[in-house]
C-alpha cells in the first residue's frame, strides 16, 4: 500500500519560514520523481515543484527564489523549504509521486496559513 504523509504545515505570520516533510512508503522512492502541489482555498489545484529521481529541480514562477525542494532517498522523504512567506500561499499542501508526466499517487495534504 503507498502512502505520502506530509507533515510540518501550521500558521505563519508573513515573511517567516515553514519545511514540509513527506514520508513516503510502497514506492521505489529513489527512482521516483517527486513532487509539491497546493490548493489556495476557492482555487484550483496547482503544481509547484518538483524534483527528479536524479535530484534536477523545477518550479512555478510565483514560488521560485523562495521555495525548495529537496530529498532524503536514505529516509525516503521529500522537503519543501519556504521562505518569505506570502498570504498567497496559503493552501492545503499535497505531496505527490509521479509516473512519467502525471501524478501516480497523492498525499492526505497539510495546512499552511500565512497571515499578514
Amino acid at each position: 500500500q503507498v502512502q505520502l504523509v506530509e507533515s510540518g504545515g501550521g500558521s505563519v505570520q508573513a515573511g517567516g519560514s515553514l519545511r514540509l516533510s513527506c514520508a513516503a512508503s510502497g514506492i521505489a522512492f529513489s527512482v521516483n520523481d517527486m513532487g509539491w502541489y497546493r490548493q489556495p482555498p476557492g482555487k484550483q489545484r496547482e503544481w509547484i515543484a518538483a524534483i527528479t529521481s536524479g535530484g534536477l529541480t523545477n518550479y512555478v514562477d510565483a514560488v521560485r527564489g523562495r521555495f525548495s525542494i529537496s530529498r532524503d532517498n536514505a529516509k525516503n522523504t521529500v522537503y519543501l523549504q519556504m521562505n518569505s512567506l506570502k498570504p498567497e500561499d496559503t493552501a492545503v499542501y499535497y505531496c505527490t509521486a509521479f509516473k512519467g508526466p502525471r501524478v501516480s499517487y497523492w498525499g492526505q495534504g497539510t495546512q499552511v496559513t500565512v497571515s499578514s
